[in-house]
């Protein structure tokens, strides 16, 4: 019987995702601007609290740019995507300006939202949740089939594509104005899958 669970938690992260972009009329200007202002990026982050193990560097590429008939190369963008967790959500407009001020406008905010840390407490609550329910529907099949569950002998976490507890992404944060950021609750959920002997 399989069964699912969930564990609501406050979000105590908030993730920014940003990118560094930059034009210039060769592929090496390019990529040197954009390395330069990544490298500038990341230092404001260090300075402004953000540890290492939460700032990341992520997709990076280049590509041409054609005049409007596309038939000609007129320049090169150069682009590197950063992923950074605050753990303070006050100090996320802060960090903002000084990645504003670090970059310049090569800064792009892709996105900010909440999260939460994957404690071993949150996880623990899904996966008792998840098997509570499949013990719940056992039993009620166990019933109809007039038997009782017996003991456990078998016990997988996740599904075919090998899913384990992870936190659902609450909402959006709102980073507008005065960088008010709110994120509900969010869910650390799992999936089991248990088999009980019935007598």
């Amino acid at each position: 019987m399989t069964g699912h669970g969930a564990h609501h938690v406050v979000p105590d992260l908030v993730i920014v995702r940003a990118r560094v972009q930059c034009e210039a009329n060769d592929v090496a200007s390019a990529l040197a601007d954009a390395s330069a202002r990544t490298r500038a990026a990341l230092q404001a982050a260090s300075d402004h609290g953000v540890e290492p193990r939460d700032r990341r560097t992520e997709d990076v590429g280049i590509h041409p740019r054609h005049d409007r008939e596309g038939t000609k190369v007129v320049g090169y963008t150069a682009y590197q995507a950063l992923r950074l967790t605050i753990r303070e959500a006050d100090r996320v407009g802060d960090l903002l300006q000084a990645l504003a001020g670090s970059a310049g406008d090569a800064l792009a905010v892709d996105g900010i939202e909440m999260g939460a840390d994957q404690t071993a407490e949150s996880v623990a609550a899904a996966r008792t949740a998840a098997f509570e329910d499949a013990r719940t529907r056992a039993a009620q099949f166990a019933d109809l089939a007039g038997a009782t569950l017996g003991k456990v002998i078998h016990i997988r976490e996740g599904g075919d594509d090998g899913f384990r507890p992870r936190p659902m992404m609450a909402r959006s944060a709102d980073f507008a104005g005065s960088m008010p950021i709110e994120g509900g609750t969010q869910a650390i959920t799992t999936t089991v899958t248990v088999r009980w002997e019935l007598t």
